[in-house]
């Protein structure tokens, strides 16, 4: 069965080991991050902050942050089994183009109805507060010395595109400046940034509705930040991923919607054109990301759960557990590329690339200059556009292993040749580009060259032992006592 809400993940992670208590006084200020860090980097468990300094309501912190506790939070034994199902449904319809495979998507009501369902109330109603609440009641974190504040940093924000009324869900950052205001860190390319730009452009209303869930089923929360078309409705996908519909309630102050089983719920507005100054903030790149202008969040109304739990996450150097929900979008979405790009054999994106600077490819090569026609193709796919870095390897390498593909690409490229840049779009966190949102990206063509791409020297062979001598010494081994 799927997780109602947030609790029976929580109680599921005990029950396999995967959860910490952590009954002593710890700060929500610094303090938890060095805890949650440390935990990841040591291949620690989840952790429940059950006295944070200063309040009285329980911090989740590293619910993701291991590939198991992705299997858990997903409900399956291995991540593949996920994109196994995305696979067997498209294969029963044949749009053309990525996109159009991906608008199939709703179309899962022929077989299962995931749609969200409209309730008339739920558990996130338990506690509405209208007037005589603040911000600073929340256990909300600063998670680095020189972040400019406190951040709520694992929200679902939710809006509506202003021209079709469709719901959107993404995660955005939120720094809290007071009480009941906090930054909207939506990046330009953001769908909730779009959203604001075609109210202020068309000037129709002079504020917009936004309201945030803190606190989900595990499969609800990952679907905020899945990179999926416009036209797709998180709340569906993630009514698929739990295979059972999301159920979602009215706001108490506008006509948004959030899951009903929620922790918390931020409702408010956006003033049309109201800025102020957000950050610096300790980013996944490991990098501060710079102080920029964004739009303000009003607070309106709260309401929640009696007994509330906080949700949140720290992301930094890597790994951390932003790492592990990218490497499970990753082979989620493996398939979708692949039906796209049918002679993708895998991909990998290292932490150390931090999802957008490094993206490992192994293909099947069929035609002169087919490693590029990938690389262009990839910039041209959704999100993965911010790709700074593009390897592409032959279909024998093990893209999996980095060290394998460092070694391949190493001794296959000649620089001048195989290296190619294009100039584009970029992550808004990239600090080294010359512009912010636009620079240059980077293709290595690191496959066995052709003599129809102007190689005419022979190519060697991978030096590799026999399958029969390894059988052999495999018996050897053991016998000698090496094993």
């Amino acid at each position: 069965m799927p997780y109602t809400d947030l609790r029976e993940f929580i109680d599921r992670l005990e029950k396999e080991g995967e959860l910490r208590r952590i009954s002593v006084e710890v700060d929500p200020v610094l303090e938890i991050t060095e805890f949650a860090d440390r935990a990841v980097k040591q291949g620690g468990p989840a952790l429940l902050f059950e006295k944070p300094k200063g309040s009285d309501i329980p911090v989740l912190i590293n619910a993701f942050a291991s590939r198991r506790r992705m299997e858990l939070a997903l409900e399956v034994s291995s991540i593949e089994e996920v994109a196994s199902r995305i696979s067997a449904f498209l294969e029963m319809q044949k749009p053309e183009g990525l996109i159009g495979k991906l608008k199939m998507l709703p179309n899962f009501a022929e077989i299962g109805s995931f749609f969200p369902k409209t309730v008339s109330s739920g558990p996130c109603k338990e506690v509405v507060r209208r007037e005589g609440f603040s911000l600073f009641d929340y256990p909300i974190l600063q998670c680095w010395p020189q972040d400019g504040g406190r951040f709520i940093t694992l929200p679902l924000v939710f809006s509506k595109n202003p021209d079709t009324g469709k719901r959107n869900c993404g995660m955005y950052r939120m720094q809290v400046y007071d009480e009941r205001t906090t930054g909207m860190h939506w990046q330009t390319h953001k769908q909730g940034a779009e959203h604001y730009r075609r109210l202020l452009q068309d000037g129709r209303t002079k504020r917009m509705d936004v309201a945030v869930a803190v606190g989900a089923d595990p499969a609800t929360i990952f679907s905020a930040v899945l990179p999926l078309p416009p036209d797709i409705d998180e709340m569906l996908f993630a009514g698929f991923l739990r295979s059972k519909p999301v159920e979602m309630v009215k706001c108490e102050t506008s006509d948004l919607e959030v899951p009903s089983e929620a922790e918390i719920v931020l409702e408010g507005y956006l003033e049309m054109g109201e800025l102020r100054r957000e950050g610096p903030f300790g980013d996944h790149t490991g990098f501060y990301s710079l102080e920029d202008d964004f739009p303000v969040f009003h607070l309106t109304c709260i309401t929640q759960r009696k007994k509330p739990v906080y949700a949140t996450t720290v992301v930094g150097p890597p790994p951390m557990e932003d790492f592990y929900m990218g490497q499970a979008i990753e082979r989620i979405f493996l398939p979708l590329m692949r039906l796209q790009l049918p002679e993708i054999r895998d991909i990998s994106m290292p932490a150390e690339g931090v999802f957008h600077n490094l993206m490992l490819v192994a293909m099947r090569k069929s035609y002169p200059g087919h490693a590029r026609k990938v690389m262009h193709a990839i910039w041209g796919m959704g999100q993965a556009m911010f790709s700074k870095c593009i390897v592409v390897v032959d279909e024998d390498v093990n893209v999996q292993d980095p060290r394998e593909v460092a070694w391949r690409a190493l001794n296959n490229i000649d620089p001048q040749r195989d290296i190619q840049f294009v100039l584009g779009p970029v992550d808004s966190l990239d600090h080294s580009s010359r512009l912010p949102d636009y620079g240059s990206k980077m293709g290595v063509d690191a496959t066995r060259k052709w003599s129809q791409e102007g190689f005419t020297r022979p190519w060697p062979d991978v030096i590799r032992m026999t399958p029969e001598v390894r059988a052999r010494v495999d018996e050897l081994w053991k016998k000698s006592g090496l094993c």
